[in-house]
């Protein structure tokens, strides 16, 4: 088997929304997540991984705030950049201590991602980094460090998080020489965190902007040009649900893109967490993908089987 699966993981598979992201911590979580893409990898499959990163760089800028009267605080840009390589690195060694270092090659691309100056989130930010928040605590952390924070989440003690703009992705700045990689039979982690935000400037060259990318938009960009057959966007839970977080939610196991755009316009998936998934996995097939799944990180082999998640395909 030779065919092509994109795999999406968020950000919170990495550091739980209860854990503290100690190394420890997030090591532990990431070798849960990596055997599963190695028995994905032992089934013949090429293999492309983009991860998510609202946690560590939430995280990464508090630790900025606090110490910007020692060094200087670096913007979101390049916190972005950073745990790129903070988790490439531990998702790198971590496959290859599972595969061993004869069979597979892993590699971590530090990807430029390239989005639209005049976005429209960029005045109306939505995606949520950092940790969850009380309402309370949202509002008073946000009022002293001037950020926007906004309810993203239906039940849970906190529900709340900062969030900040999440511009559509337009291209991979390294797409060619990644694709180049996985048509030679690597393991290749790139886009992290959405990929870093660029845009054209004034000059015609490459400039950063303080954003976050959807890591599962920008895993169906990245997607398309490496030629994947397959999407597969792994989250905290196993399928997507209608009606989510209401008396009457049930799952979806599979959908149409049409049935799809249907149920997001119904308002059943949630802006900043379900919603750009489906849009990402609907975009992906519409493109011609072959098929796109999500489910959570336990259910990911199954998911190929056809056993676990919801599908969205042509038929």
């Amino acid at each position: 088997m030779d065919k092509c699966v994109m795999i999406a993981l968020g950000g919170n598979a990495i550091k739980q929304p209860d854990e503290r992201g100690t190394v420890e911590e997030q090591m532990r979580n990431v070798a849960v997540a990596c055997r599963q893409i190695a028995e994905i990898a032992k089934q013949g499959y090429k293999i492309v991984i983009t991860h998510g990163n609202g946690p560590q760089v939430g995280n990464l800028a508090i630790q900025q705030e606090q110490a910007q009267d020692i060094v200087p605080p670096q913007p979101l840009v390049v916190l972005g950049s950073m745990t790129q390589g903070q988790i490439g690195y531990m998702m790198q060694q971590s496959l290859r201590n599972l595969l061993g270092e004869d069979s597979w090659e892993v590699v971590t691309v530090v990807t430029q991602v390239l989005v639209d100056r005049d976005d429209p989130d960029f005045v109306d930010p939505n995606k949520p980094v950092g940790p969850f928040y009380t309402e309370e605590e949202a509002k008073k952390i946000g009022e002293e460090n001037g950020w926007t924070v906004k309810h993203v989440r239906p039940s849970g003690d906190r529900q709340w998080r900062r969030v900040v703009p999440s511009p559509i992705p337009l291209g991979i700045v390294e797409g060619k020489a990644i694709k180049k990689m996985v048509d030679a039979g690597m393991i290749v982690i790139a886009s992290g965190g959405g990929g870093i935000p660029v845009i054209i400037n004034d000059d015609g060259g490459l400039e950063g902007v303080d954003a976050v990318i959807d890591k599962d938009r920008a895993g169906s960009v990245l997607a398309k040009e490496v030629d994947a057959e397959i999407f597969l966007v792994l989250t905290d839970v196993d399928c997507a649900k209608l009606d989510y977080g209401k008396p009457d939610e049930r799952p979806v196991e599979r959908m149409t893109p049409a049935e799809a755009w249907k149920y997001s316009e119904e308002g059943h998936f949630l802006p900043g967490s379900m919603g750009p998934k489906v849009e990402a996995c609907t975009r992906f097939v519409e493109d011609g993908g072959e098929r796109a799944i999500i489910t959570s990180l336990a259910k990911a082999v199954d998911a190929l089987k056809g056993e676990a998640g919801t599908t969205i395909s042509q038929n």
